[in-house]
């Protein structure tokens, strides 16, 4: 089946995961990012205070999303998915009112929470669960939500900002999401999909053993926590580089409109990786494509600490992109390889919840190093070389497994 008519038959599953997948922006680090310096001056936070309030929120929407994340497997993801995004709209409106330090800390953890952890979450577990056949091209396209997002809504908010104040931007993202985005939404998923394959539903929907692995079982299981430090990765890597836009700019001479512009580069080649992945997972299976998925990362963050070009923004930021695509399309899928579908939603949970844990570790240990006298150009070689070493980590884990 060609990708057009793979689109327009499964047009109303994609959309609605394409959907849930943009909602999310408002709850990511480059969105919440972008008004960053209103926070603190307004608040009057340093930036050791500011990135530990988030480092701290970010953290405990992980542990909530642990437990969380099982609804997933047990409400459907049309009313689930509306649910979220009208209590995002809420997080955005909160925002929109905090006054000191605390309130900033429950609005951070709230978009944390029902943005980067819910939405996430229940986009690639629903996307999983209905397709089997093609699941990895069905995860890329349901995914291209992340990088429109990332592509638009910092031009965006950056243009609003010079018309209005950032308290009225959230008032503004609280209304798009209550106002177009749940009724689109609701009107584009009118129910649940049956997975299609060529093969039963029960030979492709078992993980290993041939058998629907359980949250505790998964926990026993050491492949399980031989991955996570794997797919920390990328949040932590990728979040640490978007926290710091501005010291990069800074230290490398660029202006911030230069580095801005790369992501012009992230949001095209992260649609056009995730695309690629997405149909390498189906040929081949996502445990056999994992290990290439840090590469395109490791050999930008190396470009980023040897070179000052402004060429470099579009080659960091670009990178990213395509590590960011390759992993929508294929860790997804491949936990549903793994440990099957029925309990999908309360595995992801975990994993997710690594990440979420990761991308908050990201600002604040980068920053630490930082006030200590790292660099962070150098720490990015360093960086770049860790996810070069994960490949080969890979491959041993997958053939340990016989996968």
């Amino acid at each position: 089946m060609s990708n057009f008519h793979f689109l327009r038959a499964n047009l109303p599953w994609l959309g609605a995961g394409l959907l849930l997948t943009l909602a999310s922006s408002f709850g990511q680090t480059f969105f919440i990012s972008l008004m960053g310096g209103h926070y603190r001056t307004e608040l009057g936070l340093s930036h050791g205070e500011f990135g530990g309030l988030y480092m701290a929120a970010t953290l405990l929407s992980a542990i909530t999303l642990i437990y969380a994340g099982g609804i997933a497997d047990r409400m459907t993801a049309r009313k689930l998915g509306a649910f979220v995004m009208v209590g995002l709209a809420g997080a955005c409106l909160f925002m929109s009112q905090v006054s000191n330090a605390i309130m900033l800390f429950i609005a951070i953890y709230l978009l944390r929470f029902l943005g980067q952890g819910m939405l996430s979450h229940l986009e690639v577990t629903a996307i999983a669960r209905w397709f089997a056949a093609t699941r990895g091209r069905a995860l890329a396209i349901a995914s291209w939500g992340h990088p429109l997002g990332e592509g638009v809504l910092p031009a965006t908010v950056a243009f609003m900002l010079t018309m209005m104040a950032w308290r009225s931007v959230w008032l503004a993202m609280a209304v798009v999401l209550l106002v177009v985005l749940v009724p689109v939404y609701l009107m584009t998923l009118r129910g649940e999909r049956e997975p299609q394959g060529t093969e039963t539903s029960r030979e492709l929907l078992t993980g290993l053993r041939g058998k629907h692995w359980t949250r505790p079982e998964v926990l026993r299981h050491p492949l399980f926590w031989w991955l996570i430090p794997v797919l920390m990765g990328s949040p932590l890597i990728g979040t640490a580089v978007l926290f710091h836009q501005a010291h990069i700019a800074e230290i490398k001479g660029w202006t911030l409109t230069e580095y801005t512009a790369g992501f012009t580069a992230y949001a095209l080649l992260s649609i056009g990786n995730s695309l690629v992945f997405g149909i390498l997972v189906d040929r081949f299976t996502a445990c056999r494509v994992l290990p290439f998925y840090l590469v395109p990362m490791a050999c930008g963050l190396i470009v980023l600490g040897l070179y000052d070009g402004p060429w470099v923004a579009f080659v960091i930021l670009g990178s990213i992109g395509m590590t960011a695509g390759a992993g929508m399309a294929t860790v997804g899928a491949m936990w549903a390889e793994l440990y099957g579908t029925k309990h999908l939603g309360s595995i992801r949970a975990l994993s997710v919840a690594a990440m979420v844990f990761s991308s908050a570790l990201g600002p604040g240990l980068t920053g630490i190093l930082i006030d200590f006298g790292y660099p962070f150009d150098v720490q990015c070689i360093w960086m770049g070389i860790y996810c070069l070493a994960m490949s080969p980590v890979i491959v041993w884990l997958m053939r340990r497994e016989a996968v």
